[in-house]
């Protein structure tokens, strides 16, 4: 709260005051009104933001994130930490809302920051839209710029993530306290319209301040405003445009929602978008740190890859007799999941004790180290898992020198890649796909699953992954697409090898097949495994959109259940628009989970 008011008739007797009430400004509050006073303190303040709205998603696990990993195969594991074992079964239960849930601060936690981080610089563009300057027209213009920056980001997460929540914008009205009215909860796409909205004035104003003289207070952007990342007005544009196409794709609940997206439009974005990988310093002190990528590492407990993605990769029928088995007893006797893969990025050996021997974690622990793999075959015994379709031997592990020593020897504490260009590349291969234009999505889909592997290993042929693609000694290898896929239909080279290979009916009576997927599938597959943990719940956007979700996964979480309640909604209104398992759950997929 700014204000507390504090009505102090009760004890005029003994101070005198007689009937009256006092208002008592927090001057801890970090948006309190002395903060807001002058045009420094204003500018200081809104350069806080970034790491308020990124602390949401990346500053803790105590989010969604873990509910959605598991929900979309992107991990596995039982614990209750972050609500994972109360997700990860199948048959898949609802997002519990009622008052109290053991979920609650979890569901709660986007919803409230990004809300915070959205009013905030709302109410910075308030003052500058009445008049206030930073100084000079290029200053206001970058301020503005990352304000609306910020709103448009917070917005659109809070469309993909919830089915509902207030849109928040720099004009909405005003208490007689200041302060600006709570705004009536709107549905998810009018949330994401407004997201794209603020998204547009944040390029037009940096497009503006672009084309004034340079100056101290023209662009880059301060240092301190995104952890180190100090982009021209040219680079901050490619970097918003990026986010524009991610949320045009991501904020669909269903396949048709995803076929009717504006894929012209996330085309355009994503070859306006970034050259390299959107790299922010983490910081155990400062923030944002203590997200996924570090908790993948707690082998047996926090992170194992189920089979159910991971084992698309496969080559010895390991996957298709695994699909073939009753969800019940896949893996049952204690015997985890393993497979042999042409994939560079996954450990490579015809057994255990060979895929360990090529990559193990104790290889990879140097400062700034690149991985040799994204993923291993782990050293320790492994558990037992129950349910047991969740056994592997198989962890994410293609940040683990981030973890351990980060870019200096301290671990966490250096650059980290949240928007990665294979991303960009695959939600415009994606665009091409849905329009046609096959040879284009095979050129974009080639640039990662055709890069050589680590020191050139991999199929013949492999070209050098191209530089600003991410890691540069790191690809998948594997047989290049373009000029031998020409359509949506014809499978993936490879035959027995071939990558992926998808499951056909699997379904948890067992009995399904499998089969090599498609251009469609390829572009699929490499997304998963270039943004595995790199971005908030990646995995679950796309799968729901895509229909890769098993069958009543839901859709999305409610707001919380104060934001409901303030709001008069009562008993099976507290879910929002959708009932106890908002807008029901997902359908049966595509591969028959």
């Amino acid at each position: 709260m700014l204000r507390t008011l504090i009505r102090c008739g009760a004890v005029a007797g003994v101070v005198g005051l007689g009937a009256c009430e006092l208002e008592v400004i927090n001057p801890n509050s970090p948006t309190t009104i002395q903060v807001k006073l002058t045009p420094a303190d204003l500018e200081n303040f809104l350069g806080t933001q970034f790491r308020r709205w990124h602390s949401s998603l990346h500053g803790t696990t105590a989010n969604v994130w873990g509910m959605a990993n598991v929900m979309s195969f992107e991990n596995f594991s039982t614990l209750s930490n972050n609500c994972q074992g109360q997700r990860v079964g199948i048959p898949r239960p609802g997002n519990d809302n009622a008052v109290g849930n053991a979920c609650g601060s979890e569901q709660a936690r986007v919803f409230t920051q990004a809300s915070e981080a959205a009013r905030s610089v709302s109410d910075v563009l308030r003052r500058l839209d009445e008049g206030l300057t930073f100084g000079s027209e290029a200053q206001d213009l970058r301020g503005r710029s990352f304000a609306e920056f910020l709103r448009g980001v917070s917005l659109g997460y809070l469309a993909m993530i919830y089915d509902s929540a207030s849109i928040i914008r720099p004009d909405d009205p005003l208490t007689p306290q200041g302060t600006a009215e709570p705004g009536e909860l709107s549905g998810y796409k009018e949330v994401m319209a407004e997201a794209l909205v603020a998204l547009d004035n944040a390029q037009a104003a940096a497009a503006a301040a672009g084309a004034l003289p340079a100056s101290s207070t023209n662009f880059p952007l301060p240092s301190t405003w995104i952890n180190g990342y100090t982009p021209t007005a040219a680079q901050f544009i490619q970097l918003i445009r990026s986010f524009k196409a991610r949320f045009r794709a991501n904020n669909a609940r269903t396949p048709a929602e995803r076929a009717a997206v504006n894929w012209d439009q996330v085309i355009a974005d994503a070859q306006a978008g970034i050259t390299a990988d959107w790299k922010v310093t983490t910081n155990t002190v400062t923030g944002p740190f203590n997200t996924w990528p570090a908790q993948t590492y707690a082998y047996n407990t926090w992170h194992q890859m189920t089979p159910f993605i991971f084992g698309m990769a496969d080559k010895t029928g390991a996957y298709g007799t695994w699909i073939a088995t009753p969800l019940a007893t896949r893996g049952s006797g204690s015997v985890p999941y393993f497979q042999v893969s042409d994939d560079q990025r996954l450990p490579q050996g015809a057994d255990r004790a060979s895929q360990q021997a090529d990559f193990a974690l104790t290889s990879c622990t140097g400062a700034a180290q690149i991985c040799k793999r994204y993923f291993v075959n782990r050293q320790t015994l492994d558990p037992a898992a129950s349910p047991s379709w969740g056994a592997s031997q198989y962890d994410h592990a293609r940040f683990y020198s981030w973890r351990t020593s980060g870019s200096a020897g301290t671990g966490q504490n250096g650059p980290f890649p949240f928007f990665t260009v294979a991303e960009l590349n695959m939600l415009e291969a994606e665009g091409h796909i849905r329009k046609s234009n096959f040879a284009a999505a095979a050129a974009l889909i080639d640039k990662t699953r055709a890069a050589c592997g680590p020191a050139g290993a991999g199929a013949a042929g492999c070209t050098a992954r191209p530089a600003g693609n991410g890691d540069p000694n790191t690809g998948g290898g594997l047989p290049k697409l373009a000029g031998v896929v020409a359509d949506g239909v014809t499978p993936v080279p490879g035959g027995t090898a071939c990558v992926p290979r998808i499951p056909v009916n699997a379904t948890s009576a067992g009995g399904g097949t499998t089969t090599c997927g498609n251009l469609f599938e390829a572009m699929k597959w490499e997304k998963r495994i270039e943004t595995a943990f790199t971005h908030f719940a990646g995995w679950f956007f796309d799968s729901r959109g895509w229909g890769d979700l098993a069958v009543n996964t839901p859709l999305h979480w409610a707001p919380p259940n104060e934001e409901l309640t303030t709001r008069f909604r009562v008993g099976a209104q507290i879910y929002s628009t959708g009932g106890p398992n908002p807008t029901g759950g997902a359908a049966t997929s595509g591969y028959g989970w």
